[in-house]
C-alpha cells in the first residue's frame, strides 16, 4: 500500500510517500480502506516530536472508509460498511489501508461521505463535549476562540444550533465573512486594531497561548471557560491569579482532552453528531482535499491558519 511515512522530527520535508506491506487486523480489529484521512494539529504536533508519533510511522489518527476484512472475534457484518475510525496515538491514518480495533469504529449513514465524517472527527467531539461540559443554556452569551478553524468552526456552528449567542473570534476578514453567513452573532478579527469584548457566560477556547489570560478576564460571572486545545502553546504560568482575583464571579475553568473519555462515549457522541450533519442540522466543513502525496502541502497550509474547516486527505 501507498502512505505516508515521518522520516525523522522536524519539517514539512520529513513526510515522505513510500510503499508499505498491506496491513492485517488482529483479533477485535477490522482493516478499513481509506476514503478520506483528517489533518489536524495533533498531526503537526507529531510531527515535530511534541505528540505520539515515532520516525517510521505513519501520521494520522483519524479516517473513514469501508471495511474490507475483519479479525478473528469481530462480526462479519462490518465487512462492506462505511465507518469512520477514531485511532490511536500511534497514528496509520496517512495510507490507502489502515486496522483500528471495532471498538473504535462508527457506521456513516448513507446521507454523508467519508470526507465529511473526518470533516467532523475528533474536532467536532471536542467541540460538542466542551459546550457540553460548559452546560450551553439557550440566549448563553459564547465566545469561541479559533472560529475558523476545526474545533472552533464545529463549536460556533454546535453553539448557534443549541441557541447560544455566538461571538466568533478569527485572525480574517474572509473568515469573518464567513463566519457572519453561518449565524455568528458578532465577529471579532483578532488582528484588527479594535478588539472590543464583552462578558461571556460561555468561553470555547481551543487556542490557549499567552492571550488566554485575557480572555480568562472576559468571564461573565458565573461564567464557564473551556480550555480544549493548544495550538498557540501554554498559557502563562500564573493564570491561576486571575481566577483567584475574581473569586467572588465564582468563575469556573474546565481543561479538556478526548484523551480522558472512554471509547463508549466517544462512538455515542459521534452517532449524535453524524445524525445532525445526515439531516441538515449542522454542516460538516471541509477546507480542501489533498492527496497522500500533497500530505506536506496539507500541513503547511493548517500550520499557516488560512483554513476554513478541516483540511483532508484523500488517497
Amino acid at each position: 500500500m501507498k502512505a505516508v511515512v515521518l522520516k525523522a522530527f522536524g519539517g514539512l520535508e520529513n513526510l515522505v510517500l513510500a510503499d508499505l506491506p498491506d496491513p492485517r487486523p488482529r483479533p477485535g480489529e477490522v482493516l478499513v480502506e481509506v476514503r478520506a484521512a483528517g489533518v489536524g494539529h495533533v498531526d503537526v504536533m507529531s510531527r515535530r516530536g511534541e505528540f505520539g508519533g515515532s520516525p517510521g510511522s505513519v501520521p494520522g489518527i483519524e479516517v473513514a472508509g469501508v471495511v474490507v476484512a475483519a479479525g478473528r472475534e469481530v462480526d462479519d457484518a462490518w465487512v462492506g460498511r462505511r465507518v469512520y475510525a477514531m485511532l490511536d496515538r500511534t497514528g496509520g491514518g496517512y495510507a490507502e489501508l489502515v486496522t483500528s480495533d471495532v471498538e473504535a469504529v462508527v457506521a456513516l449513514p448513507d446521507q454523508v461521505g467519508e470526507a465529511d465524517a473526518v470533516a467532523l472527527g475528533f474536532n467536532a467531539l471536542t467541540a460538542l463535549t466542551s459546550l457540553e461540559r460548559a452546560e450551553v443554556r439557550r440566549a448563553d452569551k459564547a465566545l469561541v476562540r479559533g472560529a475558523g478553524g476545526g474545533v472552533g468552526l464545529t463549536a460556533t456552528l454546535l453553539g448557534i444550533h443549541l441557541g447560544a449567542a455566538v461571538t466568533a473570534v478569527t485572525g480574517s476578514a474572509r473568515r469573518g465573512e464567513r463566519l457572519a453567513a453561518l449565524g455568528a452573532s458578532t465577529v471579532v478579527n483578532r488582528l484588527a486594531d479594535a478588539q472590543t469584548y464583552e462578558e461571556y457566560d460561555i468561553i470555547i477556547d481551543p487556542v490557549g497561548g499567552p492571550e488566554f489570560d485575557r480572555f480568562l478576564e472576559k468571564l461573565a460571572p458565573n461564567g464557564r471557560y473551556v480550555l480544549c486545545g493548544g495550538v498557540a502553546g501554554f498559557p502563562t504560568p500564573d493564570f491561576g491569579s486571575i481566577l483567584l482575583g475574581r473569586f467572588t464571579a465564582s468563575p469556573t475553568l474546565l481543561m479538556l482532552s478526548l484523551s480522558s473519555i472512554s471509547r463508549a462515549e466517544l462512538r455515542a457522541r459521534m452517532e449524535k453528531l453524524l445524525e445532525l450533519v445526515a439531516d441538515k442540522t449542522i454542516a460538516s466543513l471541509i477546507d480542501e482535499t489533498f492527496t497522500l502525496a500533497a500530505a506536506a502541502h496539507a500541513h503547511d497550509k493548517l500550520e499557516s491558519g488560512a483554513a476554513f474547516g478541516k483540511i483532508v486527505l484523500v488517497p
